[in-house]
This record gives structure tokens, C-alpha cells and sequence, in this order.
């Protein structure tokens, strides 16, 4: 889950057996194998390993999802999900990877950070 690129020792860790309630603010990479209630911004990666359970939003960079998450997981660059992963709600991305065995049940609206920025709303006639 990993890559050779990511620098560990930047990396908050929500460890399995670990449960966390409310908003959390990263400036780094966040990995979660513990339980997380509430909403989740980093600046950079997020990580739900295969134990990771998520009730809440999640919003980075980068997102990739090995566990659980029901709710809004906005990816500004990009979202994969594993194999094992299961995913409930709305997702948000720019690019995105879903592995086969993957389940996802929800609604999908892909788009670059330029593309949103630029979407101007509907003039009434």
C-alpha cells in the first residue's frame, strides 16, 4: 500500500484496535487500520488498510482503500480501492482505480481540481 516515494516518517498512524472520534486535520499522510467517526483533510495521502473502518468524509491528495469506509471520499488527484475494500456513499476523484473484488455502492463524479473550478452554474433564461 505503500510506495517507495512516501516518506514514513511523515506518516500519522490510527493503529488497529484504535478508535477515533471527530474531525482530524493532517499536513502529511494519514494511515488508518483502527476505527474512525468523524472527518478526515490531509494535505497529502490517506491509507485505509484492510482493518481500517470509516464513518465519516475523507478528503487528500491521494486516497487508496484497503477497508471499510461509508460516506464522502473526495480524491484530488487520485482514488484507488483494493481488492478487499468496500465503499459506501459518494466518491469524488480524478482519477480512479478499482481493483477486481472491489465493492462499491454509491454515486461517482470524476473530475480534476481545474475542471470543478472552472464549472460556472446554469444561467436562469
Amino acid at each position: 500500500m505503500l510506495g517507495k516515494s512516501d516518506n514514513i516518517k511523515d506518516l500519522n498512524l490510527i493503529g488497529n484496535g484504535t478508535t477515533v472520534e471527530g474531525k482530524i486535520k493532517s499536513q502529511g499522510s494519514i494511515r488508518i487500520d483502527g476505527k474512525l467517526n468523524g472527518e478526515l483533510f490531509a494535505n497529502e495521502n490517506i491509507f485505509v488498510g484492510e482493518s481500517g473502518d470509516v464513518d465519516g468524509a475523507l478528503q487528500a491528495r491521494s486516497i487508496t482503500i484497503g477497508g471499510k469506509v461509508q460516506g464522502t471520499v473526495t480524491a484530488t488527484e487520485k482514488l484507488v480501492l483494493e481488492t478487499k475494500s468496500k465503499v459506501h456513499g459518494e466518491i469524488k476523484a480524478a482519477k480512479l482505480v478499482i481493483d477486481e473484488g472491489a465493492v462499491f455502492d454509491g454515486k461517482c463524479t470524476m473530475a480534476d481540481g481545474k475542471q470543478q473550478s472552472q464549472q460556472k452554474p446554469a444561467q436562469k433564461p
